[in-house]
C-alpha cells in the first residue's frame, strides 16, 4: 500500500506538471531594448498569445550576437546592422526582420559646458566634447551603442587608439549597459551616446538632458534574426518564427508604435506588412 501511495502522489506530480508546463522561447538582445521597458509591454501578449515564456538575456549586441552564434539562443533582437550580416553570412541566423528603429542622442549636463548643443554634426559634437576634455561615459562593451559611438570618433578625425576611441583621464569606458552608463554619466555630470528609447525611459531619474541630435548619422534600425537549427540543432526555429512573425505583424507594430513613456513615441515601427 504505502508504494501505491507514493506511486500515485509521483504519478499525479508529473500530470500536474505537465499541465503548467510551458515552451520557453530564447532570446538574447539588447540591453537598451530591455532597459526601455518595452520588451515587458511586447513580451507578455506574444507569451499569452501561445502559451509560451520568453527568457530574455540582455546584454551588449556584441555578447547577443555571440550568444546567438553560439546557437545558446532562439531568437536574436539587436541593434548594429553590419555585425549581424556578418553572422548572417556565416550561416548563424536566417529569416532576419526589420522590426523598428529610433535615433541615438548626445545627453550631458544642462550647463553644457562643452557647447555641444550648438555643433552642425554628431561628429563636431564629438570634437568638442574632446577639445574641452569634457568628461565622457563610454559603453565600452561592444554593444550597438558602443559600435556606433566608435563610427562615429571615427569620423572626427581625432588621434585614437586601434579601437577607434580617444584617449585621456576625460573618456571613461564604463563597461555597463545603457541604463547604468546613464546613470554614472549623470553622478558625474557628464557626457554620454544613447539611444533615444532608454534616454526617454530615463528622463525622469536623471537630471541629464538632450544636448545633441538630429543628425542622419544618428539613425539606430532594430532587426530580428532566428538562428539558424541548420547549424544549430538545438536552436527551437519554429518558436523563433513565431516571435518573428509577432514582432512584425500588425498587432508587435501596433504595440511598439503605441509604446510611450511620458507621452513621448520611444520606437518607430518598419516592418512592411
Amino acid at each position: 500500500m504505502k508504494l501505491n501511495k507514493w506511486l500515485a502522489i509521483a504519478l499525479l506530480s508529473v500530470s500536474t506538471h505537465s499541465v503548467f508546463a510551458v515552451e520557453h522561447l530564447k532570446l538574447s538582445t539588447t540591453t537598451s531594448t530591455d532597459n526601455s521597458g518595452l520588451l515587458g509591454v511586447l513580451h507578455p501578449i506574444f507569451e499569452a498569445k501561445y502559451d509560451v515564456k520568453v527568457d530574455v538575456i540582455a546584454v551588449g549586441t556584441g555578447k547577443a550576437l555571440k550568444i546567438g552564434g553560439n546557437g545558446d539562443v532562439d531568437v536574436v533582437f539587436v541593434h548594429a546592422p553590419a555585425a549581424e550580416l556578418k553572422y548572417v553570412e556565416q550561416g548563424d541566423f536566417i529569416d532576419r526582420k526589420a522590426v523598428m528603429h529610433n535615433d541615438f542622442v548626445i545627453v550631458g549636463p544642462e550647463a553644457d559646458p562643452a557647447n555641444v548643443s550648438s555643433a552642425k554634426s554628431a561628429s563636431k559634437a564629438l570634437q568638442s566634447i574632446a577639445i574641452t576634455q569634457a568628461d565622457f561615459i563610454s559603453r565600452g562593451d561592444d554593444s550597438g551603442t558602443h559600435k556606433k559611438e566608435k563610427s562615429l570618433w571615427f569620423t572626427t578625425k581625432l588621434e585614437l587608439t586601434a579601437e577607434n576611441e580617444p584617449q585621456g583621464k576625460w573618456y571613461i569606458q564604463a563597461g555597463q549597459g545603457m541604463g547604468a552608463v546613464l546613470k554614472i554619466a549623470d553622478e558625474k555630470k557628464a557626457y554620454a551616446l544613447t539611444d533615444r528609447g532608454t534616454q526617454i525611459a530615463y528622463a525622469d531619474k536623471m537630471s541629464l538632458v538632450v544636448v545633441y541630435e538630429g543628425d542622419k548619422a544618428l539613425f539606430n534600425p532594430y532587426h530580428v534574426m532566428a538562428v539558424n537549427p541548420e547549424k544549430h540543432v538545438y536552436a527551437n526555429y519554429d518558436l523563433a518564427k513565431k516571435y518573428i512573425d509577432f514582432v512584425i505583424s500588425e498587432e508587435g507594430q501596433a504595440i511598439i508604435a503605441d509604446f510611450k513613456k511620458g507621452g513621448q513615441q520611444l520606437f518607430y515601427p518598419d516592418a512592411m506588412n
